[in-house]
């Protein structure tokens, strides 16, 4: 005979992490997330469907550091916490996955809903608010924008009038950071891991 309690583990989505951890999908508890985990799997979440040019997939960690650098460019004032929030805003992809944006929509608000329970466990476990400010909200928005469009653009294909119907005109970036995005390359995953580890360290860091 099963107990109510052997049902309750067995209807949970859990999910074995490399640290050890073990994460409930369904409810994610800040204490099973570590950074260490997210590096690993975002750094191995390809962006795009994996549909971009170059000798490697287009990481998640990878333009998660993008995002962070374009938001910071367009924010110099901003407070460590609110470049944190950035640089985590796709965090929940380490065990979810990077879905494109039509599929998204296909499958609704329950796809949505998970990701956003899963992000505000991460804000809690790194002291980043869940409920970020509007105003900051909308920035990394633009940013992550921004970072889209020089994705689409140098490795998934897209011309630039195309890019600038989806994604909106890059404008206002600083020219040394324009040109590096206009020269962008996929890092192999182990440089993106690193990479995002390091700025993420630098960060909180500075809280």
């Amino acid at each position: 005979m099963t107990t109510a309690n052997e049902t309750k583990i067995s209807t949970r989505a859990w999910q074995r992490m490399l640290s050890g951890r073990r994460l409930d999908l369904l409810d994610p508890s800040p204490d099973d997330i570590e950074i260490e985990d997210i590096a690993h799997g975002l750094a191995r979440v390809a962006r795009w469907n994996g549909q971009t040019v170059g000798e490697h997939a287009f990481s998640v960690a990878q333009h998660t550091l993008i995002v962070e650098d374009i938001a910071f460019a367009l924010n110099p004032d901003w407070e460590p916490r609110w470049r944190l929030a950035a640089l985590l805003h796709d965090a929940p992809e380490y065990v979810v996955g990077d879905l494109i944006s039509p599929f998204k929509n296909a499958i609704g608000l329950d796809y949505k809903s998970l990701e956003l329970r899963l992000l505000a466990a991460i804000h809690r476990r790194f002291g980043v608010p869940e409920m970020l400010p509007s105003d900051v909200q909308q920035q990394i928005k633009s940013a992550d924008r921004i970072a889209a469009y020089f994705e689409a653009t140098r490795l998934a294909g897209f011309a630039a009038d195309e890019a600038t119907t989806y994604f909106g005109d890059p404008d206002a970036l600083p020219p040394p950071l324009a040109a590096a995005l206009s020269a962008l390359e996929p890092l192999p995953a182990k440089a993106a891991q690193l990479n995002f580890l390091t700025r993420f360290r630098e960060l909180i860091e500075r809280f």
